[in-house]
């Protein structure tokens, strides 16, 4: 019965059938007292469902602070249920398929395909251990570089316990910590901190595509003769380098403006020499595109700072990656499209290529479902918070949806209707601009051809 209705599912609800049920579990298990401190505050089943969808969607909002509600073996499940949450636990169960060696079925490889968003099934067993092996190696790597501070600090069995799960919410880009109800503030002026967060939290949202395409251009420039740098880095594919000079575009452009606007700030950075003024701007950049830390408070930031920062959350990171938004690619794609249509081409290109109609008609698709949904938890937000400004509800609602996890210290004020709007747009976030590329890649194709008309826009 239970095998007859899964098999039922089609692909894009089975994808959101597991993530729900690791939600459930979840939530079950960090209700349990045993995960709790003795003296904690007290908590109510919402709060650890909040907290629960706010994990496994990689979000960060919270309202309870981890370190001060979750006991050992709570933070322990918190660190297992970022990771389900980031990696997703389709590739989890086919890792676990591949390791023992067992073959796997079709159906479940068009699954694996969908949830790794892959365009193709093609070696999708070495794709997926090398994702494996990238997640792991930089979490285990850089959890060592935090831990040089963080044991003197913390002491050894802390000092290595908090490196481990903040390496792990950095990559994953799920925003939470165990350090306290503050997030990263009292690191603002550490170096290590903000370098080794920073590129976990860039790692996490290039997408394994990328970085499976990377591994495959560096193996080749070191054990291929002769040795060309550019010549190996040329063969990265269209959609790797898509990714690459988006995200440096956006990091470049976004640390510079948001310096650019608080570096006048008494509030923020303007007490700050230069070079902790840019180091301070560059990780709100990164943190923005779905990270979730804070090094600031945003109640201090400028509205035009505020405005950029929501603006950055939209974009996310890349696809197939732990990061969320409407992506960098989407956010690529829309503005080459906007030039071709300025400079009168025909034709949507990238390197000398054409992009397909299929893949401009999903872009926009995405961005219509992204901005639908998000004006509609807007609107109710507003309706059922009367009491807490637009501006603050605006900039909740966007990090929910776009799982980023930044926040003007609203979270915990929301009322129970308000809380309940911003687990579903964590949840659709997370879940629904996969399904619905999933949706659109599985559709079949109409042989009935139309007449064309013209119709006046804009």
């Amino acid at each position: 019965m239970k095998r007859s209705f899964i098999k039922s599912l089609s692909v894009t609800q089975r994808l959101t059938f597991s993530f729900a049920i690791v939600i459930l579990i979840g939530t079950l298990l960090l209700s349990m007292p045993f995960t709790h401190y003795q003296n904690g505050p007290e908590t109510v089943y919402l709060d650890h469902f909040f907290n629960v969808v706010s994990m496994v969607c990689v979000t960060g909002l919270s309202v309870v602070p981890v370190a001060e509600v979750y006991n050992g073996i709570g933070q322990t499940i918190t660190m297992m249920l970022m990771q389900i949450g980031g990696l997703g636990l389709v590739t989890l169960i086919a890792m676990s398929t591949f390791a023992l060696k067992r073959k796997m079925r079709l159906s479940d490889q068009t699954l694996l395909q969908s949830a790794l968003n892959r365009g193709d099934s093609k070696d999708l067993k070495h794709y997926l251990f090398f994702a494996y092996k990238v997640t792991f190696g930089l979490e285990a790597i850089a959890a060592l570089v935090i831990m040089t501070d963080f044991i003197p600090r913390f002491g050894w069995k802390n000092g290595i316990f908090n490196s481990i799960f903040l390496a792990i919410s950095a990559f994953c880009n799920a925003g939470f910590d165990n350090l306290g109800n503050s997030s990263l503030k009292d690191f603002v002026l550490n170096p290590t901190l903000n370098l080794i967060v920073t590129f976990l939290i860039i790692s996490g949202g290039l997408g394994f595509a990328v970085w499976v395409d990377l591994g495959l251009a560096v193996k080749k420039f070191f054990f291929e003769r002769p040795h060309c740098y550019g010549a190996t880095f040329r063969k990265l594919s269209n959609q790797s380098r898509l990714v690459i000079q988006t995200t440096t575009v956006i990091l470049v452009l976004g640390t510079f403006l948001s310096w650019f606007l608080e570096k006048d700030n008494s509030k923020t950075i303007a007490n700050y020499n230069q070079f902790q003024q840019f180091m301070v701007s560059f990780f709100q950049t990164v943190t923005m595109r779905t990270a979730g830390f804070a090094t600031i408070s945003y109640n201090d930031t400028l509205a035009p700072t505020n405005i950029l920062y929501m603006i950055q959350m939209v974009i996310g990171g890349a696809p197939g990656g732990t990061a969320g938004g409407i992506k960098v690619t989407t956010a690529a794609i829309t503005f080459l499209l906007f030039k071709a249509e300025l400079s009168g081409q025909s034709e949507v290109t990238f390197r000398n290529r054409i992009i397909a109609n299929k893949t401009i008609k999903q872009t926009m698709t995405v961005l219509i479902f992204f901005f639908a949904v998000l004006m509609t938890g807007y609107i109710l937000l507003l309706s059922v918070e009367p009491n807490i400004a637009p501006i603050p509800l605006l900039f909740e609602s966007i990090s929910a949806i776009a799982t980023v996890g930044v926040s003007m210290d609203l979270t915990p004020q929301l009322s129970t209707a308000g809380r309940l709007i911003i687990i579903v747009l964590m949840f659709v976030g997370r879940v629904g601009p996969i399904t619905v590329l999933i949706s659109l890649i599985q559709r079949k194709e109409k042989t009935i051809q139309y007449a064309t008309t013209d119709i006046l826009v804009g």
